[in-house]
């Protein structure tokens, strides 16, 4: 899981957790498109109306919620790009409130409603894929390109190929017929690779690549077509799937996803066991423990940092942000994962693997 969904979803956790004995937790979630005025309106309306009642009609946590998302509201002259989010109420006699205005994906439902519990179904999908790959599926009758993320299958393209099937026929014409048919197809070959080239190392490059199609179809496609050797490298495996067609990319998706998993979880196991090998050795820079990686932090020598599941949100947010600043990448190490519990525990769940030594 990237650091951006696991703060999200540790805050979302904080305030599925909250509830109250009457329906005095408000949850206001606002599209894009929306304006702020609109956003405003049934907060200003109910807020003027519960002022206005006794106790009993309109009880004073309410009355807190309602000022609370007021005072939010105030601090926006519109809605931000992704949209708006909400949640103020009193809990256990403590007012819990929460803003988001920097989600990974527009919110696309407004929603404004009194209730003894959030509702927070409006952002529960709301994450960024942590991983996107390309689906493939080549076979003698066409391709079909298309991508998968945590959304599902989302085809792309599907085109015919022209490759003429095998001729019956003996002598020079079959001899000129078979050399034509070799001819189209790997132009064909060359074409599908061109295009998978342009969508899956373009502006939003895939991590990896799934390859399907008959058995002698995707063998000859790998020989044969001139395939960007970044291609080659983001290839995750190859799987025998009969159409290419959407039912095609989806049958590659269902093949493919045990592979995708093991390597995700691969490279945060290679990135752990880096770190383990690093702190054994004492060969290549590391550091670990708060105060170690906050002084690399402040060196800009961060090249990879490790944090566990287990840290709290503000603090996986700190350095998150700061490793971001300096060009580095973040690693989160599920408590759950091999070693994940050793890491969290005997290096406090913070490491970082150093571009450089520090003093």
């Amino acid at each position: 899981m990237s650091l951006s969904n696991y703060e999200l979803h540790e805050r979302l956790d904080r305030l599925s957790s909250a509830s109250a004995d009457r329906d005095v937790l408000v949850t206001l979630t606002v599209p894009p498109e929306e304006s702020i005025g609109e956003a405003r309106q049934p907060v200003e309306t109910d807020y003027a109306e519960a002022t206005q009642l006794d106790e009993q009609s309109a009880p004073r946590p309410l009355v807190d919620a309602l000022e609370n998302i007021r005072s939010r509201l105030n601090d926006y002259d519109e809605i931000p790009e992704t949209g708006l989010a909400i949640y103020a109420g009193v809990v256990d006699g403590d007012l819990v409130s929460a803003t988001f205005d920097d989600l990974p994906v527009p919110i696309d439902e407004s929603r404004y409603e009194h209730g003894n519990e959030f509702d927070l179904e409006p952002l529960e999908d709301l994450t960024e894929p942590d991983s996107t790959y390309g689906l493939l599926v080549v076979e003698r009758g066409g391709a079909a390109l298309g991508r998968l993320d945590d959304e599902g299958v989302d085809p792309i393209e599907t085109f015919n190929s022209t490759v003429p099937g095998k001729s019956s026929a003996g002598g020079q014409s079959a001899e000129r017929f078979e050399r034509d048919r070799e001819r189209q197809k790997r132009e064909f070959f060359d074409e599908v690779a061109e295009r998978a080239e342009m969508e899956f190392l373009g502006n939003d490059p895939a991590d990896g690549v799934l390859l399907g199609g008959t058995t002698g179809t995707v063998e000859d496609f790998r020989e044969e077509a001139d395939l960007d050797h970044r291609l080659e490298d983001r290839l995750v495996g190859e799987y025998a799937v009969e159409y290419a067609s959407e039912q095609g990319l989806r049958q590659l998706a269902a093949k493919g996803e045990e592979a995708i998993e093991e390597r995700d979880r691969g490279a945060v196991r290679e990135t752990l066991s880096d770190f383990f090998e690093r702190v054994r050795d004492d060969e290549e820079p590391v550091a670990y423990g708060h105060d170690e990686v906050d002084d690399a932090l402040a060196y800009d020598a961060v090249g990879t940092l490790l944090l566990s599941t287990g840290l709290e949100a503000p603090e996986l947010q700190e350095f998150g942000d700061r490793t971001a600043e300096q060009g580095g990448e973040t690693v989160v190490i599920p408590d759950d994962f091999p070693d994940g519990d050793r890491f969290r525990e005997a290096f406090d769940g913070v490491g970082a693997l150093l571009r450089f030594p520090i003093d």
